[in-house]
């Protein structure tokens, strides 16, 4: 069977068919680093880790693009409000949002371009577009014109008439019509710019991301991702600018994953109300952070509950329980042969269901399901070799499966570790920290109670305040 893809652009399933099956062309969209990366973030970043592991499972070759937008007025705004230059701004975010990501067990994009390294291909497709009549300067800056393309807004559900009504513009009387958007922006004081043959400045944001998937994947690739947010306008400006200029499709399939809310709002820097990704991983087993965002439909959107997280990290146990019966089993050498009882078909049947799951738009809470319920059978199957009733190479081959199944997504690629030891002096100086820490807090002199914190995490010493007082341990 076909993998089943849900393509915004048609707003139905289609078969997955790839320009070229051994390697699959993925580009999604990356931060704006301007600062940590959050929970909203961490989501769209599984759900394509989750899509491209997916699609190597079932044989596909890939090559995987996530762009970061290092040039943009937030980015600006941190630089000019913290006296430091934009370059190091986004510098200090790229290195963050890269351990971040590590830490919730990503697989590394196989290429990271950056907006501001490729300048010379944004410049080449806007004088294109120029020279087509589908863009216009204006006193330095470089607007596209949204009536010669009539497609604009089709990824959206919106013609151009409904767009103009609802559409979030820029106020600019200089442009031709209210929905035309930038390309190029005129240099202005106190902000980084580049020459170009209409002065100097900068690439608008929506051109970036055209230039970077054509420059590392082609005119025409197979996957375009993102936030649900990117449709409009981000992913249906790419669209007017990369299919004006080529004359071709630019994404076969365009796939989006639902918000992050907290309550009834979509969590946003803008309106304060984030989880940055490094304060959660502190918290909670990134595996367990990974099983409850894959446990809703990447397309829905997901309610955050603390509490459903901490359900996750039990639940990933009874997997790992599994994994580490299979480990005791295993070190006893090979295992004597005994009967089945039919343990290597249920598992081909639960293999089967597994991925009538995930082709199905990569339907991962049925997926997980399945993990699930081959678990449950698995550990009947322990018992029974416990009981000398059943052999062990059974329950082992379907160990084996139950890991390969749950890379497929990204689960079980971690062991968990008995807690480090520590020695007696190294314990001595944290309590000691912990103490002086108390005695500030009580003092109300926070400031030397987060320094005394920062120490203490320097040393992978997590924190865990109560009523009852402090708690630590060390950071696996």
């Amino acid at each position: 069977m076909p993998i089943k893809i849900y393509n915004t652009l048609t707003r139905r399933k289609e078969d997955f068919v790839p320009v070229d099956r051994s390697e699959v062309r993925i580009y999604v969209c990356g931060v704006t680093v301007y600062d940590f990366s959050h929970i909203g973030h961490a989501r769209s970043a599984l759900v394509f880790d989750m899509i491209r592991r997916y699609l190597r499972f079932r044989g596909y070759g890939t090559r995987f693009v996530r762009n970061y937008t290092d040039v943009d007025d937030k980015i600006i705004k941190r630089a000019n409000a913290e006296g430091v230059t934009p370059r190091e701004i986004s510098e200090r975010f790229i290195e963050a949002e890269r351990a971040d990501m590590a830490s919730l067990g990503l697989l590394p994009p196989d290429v990271e371009p950056r907006a501001t390294e490729h300048i010379p291909q944004m410049i080449q497709l806007i004088e294109g577009l120029i020279r087509k009549g589908l863009a216009y300067v204006v006193d330095g800056d470089v607007y596209y014109e949204v009536r010669c393309f009539p497609d604009y807004g089709r990824l959206s559900g919106k013609n151009l008439d409904e767009l103009l009504a609802g559409a979030r513009v820029e106020v600019d009387e200089r442009k031709r019509d209210p929905r035309d958007f930038a390309l190029w922006k005129s240099a202005k004081p106190g902000e980084p710019s580049w020459d170009s043959p209409w002065g100097p400045g900068r690439p608008g944001w929506h051109i970036e991301c055209s230039a970077m998937a054509m420059q590392h994947l082609g005119e025409t690739i197979d996957i375009h991702g993102g936030g649900i947010d990117l449709i409009f306008p981000h992913h249906s400006c790419e669209i007017a600018q990369t299919e004006g200029i080529t004359g071709k499709p630019f994404s076969r399939y365009w796939a989006h994953n639902g918000f992050v809310n907290l309550g009834a709002e979509k969590m946003s820097k803008s309106l304060g109300n984030t989880l940055s990704i490094r304060e959660l991983v502190k918290r909670h087993d990134p595996e367990a952070l990974r099983l409850y965002l894959l446990g809703t439909h990447y397309r829905n959107a997901l309610e955050w509950a603390e509490e459903r997280v901490e359900e996750a990290a039990r639940a990933l146990g009874r997997l790992r329980a599994v994994v580490t019966e299979a480990e005791k089993l295993a070190a006893r050498g090979t295992p004597p042969p005994g009967p089945d009882h039919g343990l290597f078909d249920e598992v081909a049947r639960e293999r089967a269901r597994f991925e009538a799951a995930m082709d199905d738009d990569f339907n991962s809470p049925q997926a997980l399901g399945v993990l699930f319920d081959l678990a449950r059978t698995l550990q009947g199957a322990r018992a029974q070799v416990n009981e000398g009733r059943a052999g062990a190479g059974a329950f082992l081959m379907g160990a084996a499966e139950l890991v390969t199944l749950a890379r497929a997504v990204g689960l079980l690629e971690t062991r968990v570790e008995a807690a480090p030891a520590v020695d007696g002096k190294l314990k001595a100086h944290i309590d000691s920290l912990i103490w002086l820490r108390e005695e500030a807090r009580k003092k109300r002199d926070f400031a030397e109670a987060d320094r005394l914190r920062a120490e203490l995490d320097k040393m992978n010493v997590v924190l865990e305040d109560s009523r009852e007082g402090t708690t630590w341990r060390l950071r696996r």
